[in-house]
């Protein structure tokens, strides 16, 4: 196997369900040991969230490949030995509990960074381990309400909807990598030290908010729900075609909106010089809407792609899980791998990104049964077999 980007970094995983494990699932792809601890019983709950095939849900499988389990009970003072012991030799440590909750562990940054003064230590919380609501419990969906994202995201006058996809984890999880990488590249690099990241969910999306807060700040504005449309920003939309379905067509940039308007046969918005730049555009973009869509009701959907791309203008159907898994695109480009899970069932989820030439990275393994590899990695951390024997008759380890 070519040799991977992280190999040789080892990272301590004690977070739960999405945020904390998909930065973790992020540099594992890219070579990086992750050894999941999880608790002895049902490990991470995640296991056991949407479809399950044999017990085991099929999003674990994609969230937890080349990731190794470790059964350990935090709530045992061996258990909060255990990994002490471990983070010792580590480069990462990653969590997302409510803070105060490591404190009360007795693994605290401080005394983590005592034991191993290199040590980084991403921290994932609803609202960052400072503020006024530093300990109130946080969900990515309070923190998509919190950044403005929830009051967005539906039509207009019709109560806020959800995405579909826990956005605030995952988009916390980025981040959380990117700090990491950063970190990494600080104390490597640069000769410094270890350091925390901290990471709330709200922050992430709120990250992502483009001009909601600058136009609020200039002009008082407060950016409302807008359906398929992209207020300001024009024409760009989804239109019903002739057969009932729709497709999105983005012809908000200059030359595109000129050849769009041409293939329509409307030349006489096509010249027009108030339509010339978006924000003459926008001012009219109800009329434009309405215009394509008149057009595009003429024909169904295959034939409206096929003229759209001979003109050159950005557009495509609404994709659902089959379409995707259709899609030559997608294969021809790596995106869908596929894993044989432990009950022998072949899954197949997304490919790894972002695509590097030289370090493509790799899914090395399938994701791992619990507690797996705990007695190989205690071994790896130097306990012997009597010691381990001893924490299993006390139920520390599993």
């Amino acid at each position: 196997m070519t040799r991977q980007i992280l190999d040789g970094i080892k990272i301590i995983e004690l977070g739960q369900l999405i945020a904390g494990p998909f930065a973790a699932k992020t540099l594992a792809d890219f070579g990086a040991q992750v050894i999941k601890i999880e608790p002895p019983g049902q490990g991470d709950p995640l296991r056991k969230w949407r479809l399950l095939h044999e017990g085991t849900s099929v999003w674990w499988e994609a969230q937890s490949r080349s990731k190794q389990s470790v059964c350990i009970d935090l709530r045992q003072e061996d258990g909060q030995e255990l990994v002490r012991t471990l983070a010792a030799s580590a480069d990462i440590l990653i969590e997302n509990f409510r803070p105060g909750t490591m404190e009360k562990w007795g693994m605290s940054w401080e005394a983590l960074h005592a034991i191993n003064p290199r040590l980084i230590m991403l921290r994932v919380s609803g609202y960052g381990q400072t503020g006024p609501k530093r300990d109130e419990p946080g969900f990515a969906a309070i923190g998509e309400a919190m950044a403005g994202l929830r009051y967005l995201t539906g039509e207009p006058g019709r109560p806020p909807v959800r995405a579909g996809l826990s956005l605030g984890d995952t988009i916390a999880g980025l981040h959380g990598a990117l700090g990491l990488l950063l970190a990494l590249y600080e104390r490597d690099a640069r000769g410094g030290e270890g350091q925390v990241i901290d990471a709330a969910l709200y922050e992430g999306l709120f990250n992502l908010s483009e001009s909601l807060l600058p136009e609020y700040s200039v002009f008082g504005a407060v950016r409302q729900p807008a359906g398929g449309a992209l207020p300001g920003i024009a024409p760009s939309n989804a239109y019903r075609c002739g057969d009932g379905e729709y497709i999105l067509i983005a012809a908000n940039g200059d030359g595109i909106f000129i050849r769009l308007m041409r293939k329509m046969g409307r030349p006489d918005l096509a010249d027009d010089p108030d339509l010339a730049r978006n924000d003459g555009r926008a001012l009219r973009s109800v009329e434009l809407d309405t215009a394509i869509e008149a057009w595009t009701t003429q024909h169904d959907s295959g034939a409206i792609l096929e003229a759209l791309r001979e003109a050159q203008v950005p557009s495509g159907r609404i994709y659902t899980a089959r379409d995707i898994a259709e899609d030559p695109h997608y294969r021809a480009r790596d995106m869908i791998a596929k894993i044989t899970a432990a009950s022998g069932i072949e899954v197949e989820m997304p490919g790894i990104v972002p695509r590097l030439s030289a370090h493509p990275g790799a899914i090395r393994h399938r994701a791992p049964t619990l507690g797996e590899h705990t007695d190989q990695i205690l071994h790896e951390a130097g306990l012997s077999n009597d010691q381990i024997a001893l924490l299993r008759s006390k139920g520390v380890i599993a």
